[in-house]
């Protein structure tokens, strides 16, 4: 689950991370009373949506003047932004937030997350932050450190001095910076999230460590043990497709291809979509109904694969293990016909009762082919759907 940075700044906070006073607005006017309450002569004007590379996008803005804070705002609200993370269609902004000016002397660039080849949390580090950090990753790695915390030793201050370190930071600075980013590390153990990514970590000509943007995700099995990070979640900014999903206990993602893809097991799932490229085809979505699968659910799926306008074939992948094969099949026939498809339809079905749940496919009077195995699977759909175009 993705929150807005405004949200991600609050919880930091709560950590000891400083942060730049701001508030969110959703007009213009909101937006200028709002840098008439922060005070000073500069503010930053950001558009809040779930999509990284704002500054890029125009998503961003400095105002000298109250007349620049509304001017940028009333740009920005309502308004889709597009950004590298965006695509082509870009996203609505409904808020704005307006932050504080801060001197700059120096930008850093800090992210959590975990390692998965160890298991434990890695801090990335850089002192070359900033909107083109996807450059410095590419034209000059060296700058980019990585380490990985023990969870037994924490994050002590030995960690926080090899990082200040590397920004050529010392003294009171590099206090400052380790207390930053130890707080950024209790924050992601606490909240378990799954990224935290302040960028750009500033150091002001005062000398603090501030951060001045702030990305935060987190672990969706985790969030049951924390009710008010649920609560920060915002259904405007997620795909409607995907939302419908989780409604009905379905892991859904759209992608870009043409052929959907119904299957119950998520490593099932991953290799149907291979085996789909292997074959020249392109899946138009991951979609993984449960081990159970059950009429209802198998309905809601092709429902769900089906509007999208993009799909224009389906292959539906099940192993019939704590459900057999012929009550699958019953459940595909009956959702087949309540759907109504009107495109080409592939199903490959393994498990208990295969050979009855193949015969109740083939006895049903829909225009449904069966398959062997995934391969044969994979191969008939993605030939079935050039054959149709």
């Amino acid at each position: 689950m993705k929150i807005h940075e405004y949200q991600a700044k609050a919880l930091l906070k709560r950590f000891g991370v400083p942060i730049a006073k701001g508030e969110i607005a959703y007009t213009a006017a909101e937006a200028r009373k709002v840098a008439e309450t922060l005070g000073g002569s500069t503010w930053a004007v950001k558009a809040q949506i779930h999509a990284g590379g704002r500054g890029k996008g125009g998503g961003i803005k400095i105002a000298r003047s109250l007349e620049e804070v509304s001017f940028f705002a009333e740009e920005m609200i309502g308004r889709s932004l597009i950004t590298p993370q965006t695509g082509p269609q870009g996203q609505l902004v409904r808020r704005v937030y307006i932050e504080k000016g801060a001197a700059i002397a120096q930008e850093l660039y800090l992210s959590l997350l975990i390692d998965r080849s160890t298991g434990r949390v890695m801090i990335v580090f850089s002192p070359a932050g900033g909107m083109d950090i996807e450059e410095v990753a590419v034209q000059t790695p060296q700058k980019i450190y990585k380490l990985t915390i023990d969870p037994v030793l924490d994050f002590q201050a030995f960690h926080g001095r090899k990082l200040a370190f590397q920004a050529g930071l010392s003294g009171k600075m590099a206090a400052r910076l380790s207390s930053l980013i130890s707080g950024a590390y209790q924050a992601f153990k606490a909240l378990d999230a799954a990224l935290i990514e302040i960028n750009p970590l500033v150091i002001t000509s005062e000398g603090e460590a501030m951060a001045l943007d702030a990305k935060m995700t987190f672990d969706d099995n985790a969030l049951y043990r924390h009710p008010d990070i649920e609560e920060l979640r915002d259904l405007d900014e997620e795909e409607a497709m995907e939302l419908e999903a989780t409604r009905n206990s379905l892991s859904y993602i759209k992608l870009d291809g043409n052929i959907g893809c119904l299957v119950n097991g998520a490593g099932l799932a991953m290799a149907t979509m291979d085996v789909i490229k292997l074959y020249g085809g392109a899946p138009a979505n991951f979609l993984d109904v449960g081990g159970g699968a059950p009429r209802e659910r198998v309905t809601v799926a092709l429902k769900l694969i089906l509007s999208d306008p993009d799909v224009e074939g389906i292959l539906v992948n099940i192993f019939g293990g704590i459900m057999r094969c012929d009550i699958i099949a019953e459940g595909i026939v009956a959702a087949a016909r309540d759907v109504g498809i009107n495109v080409p339809l592939v199903v490959r079905l393994e498990g208990t009762n295969v050979e009855l749940g193949r015969k109740i496919l083939a006895g049903s009077g829909l225009p449904i082919i069966n398959a062997e195995d995934l391969g044969d699977a994979a191969r008939r759909i993605v030939q079935a759907v050039r054959e149709a175009a």
